[in-house]
């Protein structure tokens, strides 16, 4: 009877290892073929259609493994990701002011909108290198 209970821990403690195992390398695996599709500089227009705040603007953006980031020079905060789908969600913020902003990107190019608490308007985006 020993014998019976340690060969079924033994088998429940190998089949759990490769479950997990196999689990790590499926995560693994979608996450880095569907992350970098949308990778690179992209150039984001900004424009408000509601509100005070400036009529329009363009700025980079990077994406590097999903996730975006300033790439421009001035000091502002990006946080967001780009789904698999394409669809993005980003916060960028400067001191005590912040927007947030929804779209999708489909090949090089791209859109959604955004708002503050005072404004609101659409963005476009168009990859300008991988």
């Amino acid at each position: 009877m020993i014998s019976v209970r340690t060969q079924m821990r033994t088998d429940l403690r190998q089949t759990a290892i490769a479950l997990i195992a196999s689990c790590a390398g499926l995560a693994t695996t979608t996450a880095g073929f569907a992350a970098p599709r949308f990778d690179g500089t992209w150039s984001v227009s900004i424009v408000t259609t509601k509100g005070d705040c400036i009529a329009s603007y363009r700025y980079p953006m990077k994406i590097a493994n999903g996730v975006l980031a300033n790439g421009g020079d001035i000091a502002i905060d990006v946080s967001g990701k780009v789904a698999p789908t394409g669809a993005v969600i980003v916060k960028v913020s400067h001191g005590d002011t912040s927007a947030i902003g929804s779209g999708r990107l489909a090949g090089n190019a791209g859109g959604g909108s955004w708002h503050t608490t005072s404004c609101s308007g659409a963005w476009t985006a168009e990859r300008r290198s991988l």
